[in-house]
């Protein structure tokens, strides 16, 4: 009976190291497909690319990438009718936040402060999936 024991214990241990693999996994293609279609989104020109959207990327050095991420989501989900491909990229974004951050609920909430246009925030977001995919290799 001990070695059935055994056998169960070790059996559960491997599908909880996979269960973590596939989580990673998972994030890490969220990651890239946000990166490739923020790619396409700064190649085009739009009407709207100069409208003012709140800068998350700038004064927020105390905040972790998933903070920074999770208000992000927000500017993202308030920007949705300028580009088709953002609301891929706000739904990458809550599984990305979501995963990574069990507790935390996105999108977060984003007090007013400096301003950018939406070229200038989505080409800081590409840069922030970017370092975090690399981190996460």
């Amino acid at each position: 009976m001990s070695i059935s024991f055994s056998v169960l214990l070790t059996f559960l241990a491997l599908l909880a190291c996979q269960g973590h693999e596939a989580a990673v996994l998972e994030r890490s293609i969220f990651l890239k497909e946000s990166i490739r279609l923020l790619g396409e989104i700064l190649s085009t020109q739009v009407s709207c690319d100069k409208t003012n959207v709140t800068n998350v990327f700038e004064g927020n050095e105390a905040d972790t990438d998933m903070e920074i991420l999770c208000k992000a989501s927000t500017v993202v989900f308030e920007s949705l009718g300028c580009h088709k491909q953002l609301k891929g990229i706000y739904l990458n974004l809550l599984r990305i936040v979501t995963e990574k951050s069990a507790g935390r609920k996105a999108p977060c909430p984003v007090a007013a402060g400096n301003t950018t246009s939406l070229q200038e925030f989505l080409g800081g977001l590409h840069r922030a999936l970017q370092r975090v995919a690399k981190e996460n290799l």
